[in-house]
């Protein structure tokens, strides 16, 4: 058993796992730091990411992929964070978060509408001005005066993250459209992408406080939806918008 502890979302984490992969992933968030909770990977938790993952692939009508044990550990060992972070009134979120002027703005879409190109446009139009919080997978926190977005070790896969908290200003649904716009949503108007694209813990009373948790993010953070083409001016009327 191999065993690190990591520091994610001002949390610290001892990692027990049976490979080195899960601990090479997570370099740049190591600590030395008292533990907050501990996650211990056995054999049997790998074998049930591999059927979840085959399962998944196979109602997709895709092909299987020969995925190592390592990779499933991997997956395995965020799979054990994510159940257990509600308990800190934090949850995992799929989207990207860029931060600007110690800001944060986070989009999420359906896969493969473009989250990642958008955030490149950020980064191209405001250069050092932007950093990328997290491209794939960020944890947020509730709190009494907002939510913190925070970059995680689960990145995406052009592994772009950065190691800071940043208040999450904004949160914004992306979809494609021939013309770039931007308008204000409501709670009720977002709210069902909101539980797609949170992490649904598979324990009950877990998943009662994650709900618990989105309804606050849904009211303490403006709401909007873009509609984009892609082109470079999409980020430029986004941020123009949302900046305030």
């Amino acid at each position: 058993m191999i065993t690190r502890a990591y520091k994610i979302a001002d949390k610290v984490i001892e990692v027990n796992s049976l490979y080195d992969k899960v601990h090479k992933y997570c370099t740049d968030y190591i600590t030395n730091e008292k533990t907050d909770f501990s996650v211990v990977i056995q054999q049997t938790d790998i074998n049930a990411e591999k059927q979840k993952s085959d399962s998944e692939y196979l109602c997709e009508g895709k092909i299987i992929p020969s995925f190592s044990d390592e990779e499933l550990e991997v997956t395995a060992v965020y799979r054990k964070i994510a159940e257990i972070m509600p308990n800190f009134d934090t949850f995992v979120f799929h989207g990207s978060v860029i931060a600007v002027d110690g800001q944060a703005f986070l989009f999420t879409a359906k896969s493969g509408t473009g989250k990642s190109t958008h955030t490149r446009l950020w980064r191209e139009m405001l250069g050092d001005k932007a950093i990328m919080v997290n491209d794939d997978k960020p944890m947020l926190k509730i709190t009494n005066t907002g939510v913190i977005a925070y970059g995680t070790p689960y990145n995406g896969k052009h592994r772009l993250d950065t190691n800071i908290s940043v208040p999450l200003k904004t949160l914004c649904i992306l979809e494609r459209a021939e013309k770039n716009q931007i308008q204000r949503i409501t709670k009720k108007d977002i709210y069902s992408m909101l539980i797609q694209q949170v992490y649904r813990p598979q324990d009950p009373v877990q998943m009662a406080k994650t709900l618990k948790l989105i309804d606050q993010l849904a009211e303490k953070v403006e709401l909007y939806r873009l509609g984009c083409n892609m082109d470079p001016s999409a980020a430029e009327v986004a941020y123009n918008v949302m900046k305030g």
